[in-house]
C-alpha cells in the first residue's frame, strides 16, 4: 500500500498551485469589490482584471480585447459553438469524432458533420477538406485529446481553412469560415500562440493547469462575431454577463502564465517518466497496447488497453492500493458508457472496457511510477475479466 495516494488523473483535475492560491486570496477578503462599482477600490479591482486579461493575451499572442473570461472550458466551448452558429442561421459546422462532450453536445443542436480520425486519433485531413461546403461556417478540432493524448495538426487544418476562404472569395461566396480549437489539455506542454496555430477561437481551462476549477477563457479573434449566451449586465464585452469572479480570473491568469513558462522543462521531465512507465511495464507485461499517436502525443498521457481485463475491476483494485487513475474522461465516469473516443479509433466495446487512462503531472515521481507498474503487473496476473 502506498504511504500516500498516488494521483495519476491530472487530465481530469489538477491541484491548485500555491503561487496561484496566494494570488487569489486577497480577492476573497480585502479586494472583494464588484468591478462594475464606481468607487476607487472597485475601480482598482477592475484594473486588476484588465491586467489579468492583458497577461493572458500576452501568453497566447493576441489583443486583450480578444480574451473573454468564462467559468471553465465547457462554457467557453458552448459560447464558441452556439455563439457562432446562432449568428449564422442556415450554416453548418464540422467537428471531429473525438471532441469533448462540451463541443459535441452543443454541435448536435445545429447542422453538424463529423470528421473522422485514424487509428491514432489524428484527424483525416483529406476527409475534413471534403466535408467543407459552401455553407460551412465553423470547424472545431481539439488541440490535444483528453483521453488518448493525440495532438492534432492544427497548423495544417488552418492551411485548409485558409485555402477554402480564398476559394470562396474567388467564387463570390461571402460566408465566413472560422476555426475553433478546444485547447484545455494543451497549456502545460504545447505552444499556444494563436497566430502561429492559425485559429480564430481557442478554449482554455484553469482547472487543468493548476488553477481554480470553473475558471477559463475563450480567445475570439476580433473579426469573429458571435451571439452571447448569458445576458444581463453586459460584462465581458457583452458576451458573458454577470459579476466577474475576480479571484478565479486572477488565478487562471497566473496559472496559465506559470505553466507556459515551465512547459518545456515539464515536457522533458514528464516524457521521461511516461517512457519509463512503458519500459517498466513492457518488462513485466507483454499483452497491452498504447492508444493514440506514439509520436504526436501529450507527454503526460498513457491510454493503455489490457485485453481480457475489466477496467472497472482494475480501477477499484488500484484505488484500494492507493493509486488514483481513470478509464477515460472524468465527465463520463458516472455514465458507464463506452468511450466515444475509443470507438472512433476503432476499439470495439469489449476492448474499450479494458482500457485505463493514466495521466501524469507536476507531483508525479519516479517512485510513483515504479510502485504503480509493480502494482498493476501484480493485479493483471491475478485478475481476469468477469471474475
Amino acid at each position: 500500500m502506498a504511504t500516500k495516494p498516488i494521483y495519476l488523473d491530472y487530465a481530469a483535475a489538477t491541484p491548485i498551485d500555491t503561487d496561484v492560491l496566494m494570488a487569489m486570496l486577497p480577492y476573497f477578503t480585502d479586494n472583494f469589490y464588484n468591478p462594475s462599482a464606481t468607487y476607487l477600490k472597485a475601480k482598482a479591482v477592475a484594473k486588476d482584471i484588465a491586467a489579468a486579461r492583458a497577461q493572458v493575451a500576452q501568453v497566447i499572442g493576441c489583443r486583450p480585447s480578444e480574451i473573454i473570461f468564462t467559468a471553465g472550458g465547457t462554457e467557453a466551448n458552448n459560447l464558441a459553438i452556439k455563439g457562432i452558429m446562432e449568428s449564422h442561421p442556415g450554416a453548418n459546422l464540422i467537428v471531429s469524432t473525438i471532441e469533448h462532450e462540451s463541443v459535441l453536445e452543443p454541435a448536435k443542436k445545429f447542422d453538424c458533420k463529423l470528421s473522422p480520425v485514424d487509428q491514432a486519433g489524428t484527424v483525416d485531413l483529406d476527409k475534413l477538406s471534403q466535408l467543407i461546403d459552401d455553407q460551412t461556417v465553423l470547424i472545431s478540432i481539439m488541440y490535444a485529446n483528453n483521453e488518448i493524448g493525440t495532438i492534432e495538426p492544427l497548423k495544417k487544418i488552418a492551411g485548409i481553412v485558409k485555402l477554402k476562404r480564398l476559394q470562396r472569395a474567388a467564387a463570390g461566396n461571402s460566408r465566413p469560415l472560422y476555426f475553433h480549437t478546444d485547447a484545455c489539455q494543451a497549456p502545460g506542454y504545447l505552444d499556444l500562440h494563436v497566430g502561429q496555430l492559425g485559429v480564430d477561437l481557442m478554449t482554455l481551462n484553469g482547472g487543468k493547469i493548476y488553477g481554480p476549477k470553473q475558471s477559463g477563457a475563450l480567445y475570439i479573434n476580433r473579426q469573429v462575431g458571435l451571439s452571447p449566451q448569458i445576458l444581463g449586465g453586459g460584462q465581458e464585452s457583452n458576451l458573458r454577463s454577470g459579476t466577474e469572479n475576480v479571484a478565479a480570473i486572477i488565478g487562471f491568469s497566473r496559472a496559465l502564465t506559470l505553466v507556459q513558462a515551465d512547459r518545456l522543462e515539464a515536457s522533458s521531465r514528464i516524457t521521461n517518466l511516461r517512457d519509463s512507465f512503458i519500459n517498466q511495464l513492457s518488462a513485466k507485461i507483454t499483452s497491452f497496447q498504447i492508444n493514440g499517436s506514439l509520436t504526436k502525443r501529450l507527454p503526460n498521457n498513457l491510454s493503455l488497453t489490457f485485453p481480457g481485463y475489466d477496467n472497472e475491476t482494475l480501477l477499484m483494485q488500484l484505488d484500494e492500493r492507493g493509486i488514483e487513475c481513470a478509464s477515460g474522461s472524468a465527465c463520463n465516469a458516472q455514465t458507464n458508457q463506452t468511450s466515444h473516443v475509443l470507438k472512433a479509433i476503432g476499439l470495439v466495446p469489449e476492448t474499450a472496457q479494458s482500457t485505463l487512462r493514466l495521466t501524469l503531472g507536476k507531483f508525479t515521481t519516479s517512485s510513483d511510477i515504479e510502485y504503480t507498474v509493480d502494482t498493476l503487473a501484480n493485479l493483471l496476473n491475478k485478475l481476469v475479466c468477469g471474475q
